[in-house]
C-alpha cells in the first residue's frame, strides 16, 4: 500500500471516530498521536476547543529514561492521568486517532488506567 493511500485511509478512520466521540470539560477527549519516534497525548475539551493538559515522550521528565517506545508510552499515559487528576478529571473519552488499539496506543491507555482515569 502506498504511503499516500495509507495516510488517506487513516485520515478517513479518524474522521469516522471523531463523528462519534466528543469531549467536554467534565469528560474530555484523551487524544493520542503516534509518530515513528514519539507519542503524544492530550486532554481536549471539544465544546470550548481547548486543550486542558498534554504529555509526550519528549517531555523533560522522560529525557533520561531508557527503554522501549512501548514502555515510554505507558509512562506518557501515567503522566497524562496525573495531570488529569490534578485538574479534577476522573473520566475521559479515548480517541486512538485512527491507529489500531494495539502496541503503543494501548500502552498509553493502560498507563492512564493505572494512573486513575476511567474510560
Amino acid at each position: 500500500m502506498r504511503t499516500s493511500a495509507k495516510t488517506t485511509r487513516r485520515q478517513n478512520i479518524r474522521y469516522r471516530i471523531r463523528k462519534k466521540i466528543a469531549g467536554s470539560a467534565q469528560k474530555p477527549r484523551l487524544s493520542v498521536f503516534r509518530s515513528n519516534a514519539e507519542i503524544y497525548a492530550q486532554l481536549i475539551d471539544d465544546v470550548n476547543g481547548v486543550t486542558l493538559a498534554a504529555a509526550s515522550s519528549r517531555n523533560k521528565e522522560f529525557a533520561g529514561q531508557t527503554g522501549t517506545k512501548t514502555e515510554k508510552s505507558k509512562l506518557v499515559g501515567a503522566a497524562i492521568a496525573r495531570k488529569a487528576l490534578e485538574l479534577g478529571i476522573t473520566t475521559v473519552v479515548f480517541d486512538r486517532g485512527g491507529n489500531l488499539y494495539h502496541g503503543r496506543v494501548k500502552a498509553v491507555a493502560d498507563g492512564a488506567r493505572e494512573g486513575g482515569l476511567q474510560f
